[in-house]
């Protein structure tokens, strides 16, 4: 009887392993500011500070060269609104401290360079941050928008995490 509640025991942490491990080669995205599907703070918008989020990266893949970071708005009135785009990111980066700067921006649908923070004109709306682990390095200029980047990256994503919150202006 002994032996068979020890092989039982043991069939269920070697399962319980199995899944934790299967789970660790997953790219992950993630905020200590804000869970994923919650409120970004308002220090992070235009009503705050208007500065970019912490943000935790983790499990990038070994043969990624380098990461790239969108931050979007599908819920603007007018389509969806990107508020930053960063590349080249090294992949031994394991977190952007709040308000990062020091990689390659581009120009967000606000016009400006680097960060733009969250500014629904109504109603709440949902902020996506996805991470993208590239197969090869950027070439691009800071003038360059969502598009020039997408095309870019097309065909050299390896993997791809993302990262909920969402704001509604008092």
């Amino acid at each position: 009887m002994k032996i068979v509640f020890c092989f039982v025991i043991l069939a269920l942490f070697i399962i319980t392993q199995q899944d934790a491990f299967a789970d660790s080669g997953k790219l992950k995205i993630s905020s200590p500011a804000f869970k994923d599907g919650g409120i970004i703070p308002k220090k992070f918008t235009c009503d705050g500070q208007n500065i970019s989020p912490p943000l935790k990266i983790e499990n990038v893949p070994k043969n990624a060269k380098v990461l790239v970071l969108v931050v979007d708005d599908p819920d603007a009135p007018r389509g969806t609104f990107t508020h930053w785009l960063v590349w080249n990111i090294p992949t031994k980066t394991t977190k952007l401290l709040v308000g990062q700067k020091g990689f390659s921006q581009g120009t967000n649908d606000a016009g400006t360079l680097g960060y733009a923070g969250p500014c629904p004109p109504s109603g709440t709306h949902r902020y996506y941050f996805s991470i993208y682990a590239l197969d090869s390095q950027l070439d691009l200029s800071t003038k360059s928008k969502r598009k020039d980047l997408q095309t870019n990256i097309q065909n050299h994503i390896i993997q791809k995490a993302t990262l909920l919150a969402r704001y509604s202006r008092s």
